[in-house]
């Protein structure tokens, strides 16, 4: 490893909480105040999908640490572990307990989309998984998220890597449309094949 990246844990620079804790299933208010971060509408790949995060009201009288821009959202349960950044962050918005909230600390010289992005490769991923707890579903602790080792090259070379990053899933994204537009091609013509058997 070249002698300028450091090896740190997550704990010497994030804050690093647990999702609001819903005691229940979270209840839509279609106009209520606050924006619900669910499992279904983050993915690695693209972040925090706003048009499906439903809105509801808090019980609690303590006003939460509400997410912004920058912050990560890491998926602490299931059959994969994943690490996303929020950006276009809505007012009032929280997540639920099935994920922990990063928020990288003012001093430490780190892109949060860089961050982001390690924790989805597989040194870390490895990490992840020799820790995780459970049989049929697994779970990762705040305190095995906490020491989980980072290396930190300096600030420009984090940005080229997001770059490059975010090249890499244009081009994956790009590539599955024009494969799903194969695919329909190829079932219009098997199924105007069908139909002119059909008329014989």
């Amino acid at each position: 490893m070249p002698l300028d990246v450091l090896r740190t844990v997550l704990a010497d620079v994030t804050q690093l909480q647990a999702g609001y804790p819903f005691r229940t299933t979270v209840e839509e208010v279609p106009d209520g105040d606050v924006h619900v971060i669910q499992m279904k509408d983050v993915s690695p790949d693209l972040g925090v999908e706003w048009s499906g995060v439903i809105r509801t009201r808090l019980a609690g009288r303590k006003q939460p640490d509400w997410i912004i821009d920058g912050d990560i959202l890491f998926a602490a349960k299931g059959a994969r572990f994943y690490a996303a950044c929020v950006a276009a962050a809505l007012p009032n918005a929280v997540c639920v307990p099935a994920f922990f909230h990063l928020r990288v600390r003012r001093e430490a010289a780190l892109d949060p989309e860089f961050l982001a992005w390690q924790i989805n490769q597989m040194p870390c991923q490895r990490q992840l998984l020799q820790a995780a707890e459970g049989s049929s579903l697994l779970s990762i602790r705040r305190a095995v998220l906490e020491q989980l080792v980072v290396a930190l090259p300096p600030i420009a070379e984090q940005r080229r890597i997001v770059a490059l990053a975010g090249l890499a899933v244009q081009e994956r994204l790009a590539l599955q449309r024009l494969i799903h537009n194969r695919e329909q091609q190829l079932q219009a013509i098997a199924e105007d094949l069908g139909a002119e058997a059909g008329s014989h």
